[in-house]
């Protein structure tokens, strides 16, 4: 009783601590929410996918006209006013302001057989020729498709059937947002701690600790449970803000999400402790956590899928550290599993746990 007592009192201080230094709450809880925010607007933004095109109408037919229309009603066409010439056209697409240039000819619309006809062109530069080949299949697939469909009224020997599945699939912010999840844990887990323990030992606070009964896992313990409140605090604050700002889904059971990131921030902050507690002063502690984080990082999915590295990146990856944290939150979060589905992530994680606090009880010292 009087062990756990000493652990409470020591979280009590530890957490003090944290609030006193606006330093830490800036790298805790607003860094990684200005990251959320950028991230986010940024994302989002690429989700609209849109292409800029000028019209060059050589036609004065009705055929013509009821195209453009159906062109300017289609959103995902950006129509530029301003170009009127096929010059200037050819001007803006080498200086990539347009993607391409939808031309009519004279003949556009002109009758045979008692039904209008007419070919579309689409200009494009070499740079741009994937561009102009998504550009030819919407163009046709809807606004020549709409004007076909009204002049001639022709059978439908094979139909698409869409249909619905029942699972959630996931966005790309969804990826950017469980990622800067993981990358708050880091900031929680490692670099508060590699700023703490080299400055408490420069002042030999942990020295003097080290003369009364505390035992090193009373202090691990104390810092595990400050440190996982924190965490709690500043994740939640980044649900709230994707939620308001990015219309989040949140399609997970709330306490599991809870239990998961609890458990993540104990064993990412064993890499802390570790790295703390071996570190004589900064000197020692800076370079040693920028060999392990900066991996972690950029190969666990931190900032973009890992689906998209080679293979045999992806299987060297998925055994870091970070990798099932990031996954397992992803997966909770956004694509409404539970606990029992995410054993592979758990798994990973606990046998994590085991070695890293095994390294740092191992290699802490107080002096």
């Amino acid at each position: 009783m009087a062990a756990l007592k000493t652990v409470l009192i020591f979280t009590k201080i530890n957490i003090k601590r944290f609030f006193r230094d606006r330093l830490a709450i800036f790298f805790a809880v607003l860094f990684p929410l200005i990251f959320l925010i950028v991230f986010g607007f940024l994302v989002n933004g690429n989700n609209n996918i849109s292409f800029n095109v000028a019209i060059i109408n050589h036609s004065s037919s009705l055929a013509s006209r009821q195209f453009i229309t159906g062109l300017k009603s289609n959103k995902v066409f950006k129509i530029n006013q301003t170009v009127q010439s096929s010059s200037v056209a050819q001007h803006d697409m080498i200086y990539n302001k347009i993607d391409a240039t939808i031309v009519l000819n004279k003949d556009f619309g002109q009758i045979k057989n008692h039904i209008p006809t007419g070919k579309v062109k689409v200009l494009y530069t070499e740079n741009s020729s994937l561009a102009a080949q998504t550009i030819s299949s919407l163009i046709n697939s809807t606004v020549v498709k709409n004007l076909n469909n009204h002049l001639v009224k022709s059978s439908k020997p094979f139909i698409v059937l869409p249909q619905k599945l029942n699972y959630h699939s996931l966005t790309t912010f969804d990826y950017t947002f469980a990622g800067i999840l993981g990358f708050s844990i880091i900031g929680i887990g490692i670099f508060s701690q590699i700023e703490i323990f080299p400055e408490l030992k420069k002042q030999g606070v942990l020295r003097r600790l080290h003369t009364t009964p505390i035992k090193v896992w009373q202090y691990f313990l104390a810092t595990m449970l400050s440190q996982a409140l924190i965490g709690i605090i500043a994740i939640a604050i980044q649900f709230v803000a994707a939620v308001l700002f990015f219309n989040l889904q949140i399609n997970g059971n709330l306490l599991e999400i809870l239990i998961f990131t609890v458990f993540s921030i104990f064993m990412i902050l064993g890499i802390g402790l570790a790295i703390g507690g071996w570190a004589k002063n900064e000197r020692q502690a800076a370079p040693l956590a920028n060999i392990i984080i900066f991996p972690m990082l950029f190969l666990s999915g931190t900032f973009f899928p890992q689906f998209e590295m080679p293979i045999w990146l992806q299987r060297i990856s998925s055994f870091l550290p970070l990798t099932p944290v990031i996954n397992g939150l992803r997966l909770l979060t956004t694509a409404g599993k539970n606990l029992t589905q995410i054993g592979p992530e758990i798994g990973l994680i606990f046998v994590w746990f085991v070695i890293i606090y095994a390294i740092a009880f191992r290699v802490f010292n107080w002096e």
